[in-house]
């Protein structure tokens, strides 16, 4: 089992910068390949960004060049650092873990989820 709490959410100005963090609990966090997902109001939850246990990435086009993910084994903790964040960024975003060495760009293959936190950009 794998209990994940996100932070870092809130409300920032078009253009600006948000750090999230996702903290996990478990001896075996690296492990695990970790995604972050959001959901907008009145959409599905999509795909943001993944690693895997080797530390390679994977992101969506609509993120790519603005947005980092990373981890810290040592920590447990999974992070996602947006920059020249847009409205269209405004969701709730989770962070997603699977029992498994490699990403996945698909939600159902995520065993484990956070209970989100809220990003809002103000244009």
């Amino acid at each position: 089992q794998v209990q994940l709490v996100e932070s870092g959410g809130g409300l920032v100005q078009a253009g600006g910068s948000l750090r999230l963090s996702c903290a996990a609990s478990g001896r075996t966090f690296s492990r695990y390949a970790m995604g972050w997902f959001r959901q907008a109001p009145g959409k599905e939850r999509e795909f943001v960004a993944a690693i895997s246990g080797g530390d390679g990435t994977n992101y969506a086009d609509s993120v790519k060049g603005r947005f980092t993910i990373s981890r810290d084994n040592a920590k447990n903790t999974l992070y996602l650092q947006m920059d020249s964040l847009k409205s269209e960024d405004t969701a709730v975003y989770y962070c997603a873990a699977r029992n498994a060495w490699v990403v996945a760009l698909t939600r159902s293959l995520y065993a484990y989820w956070g209970q989100g936190t809220q990003v809002t950009v103000s244009s």
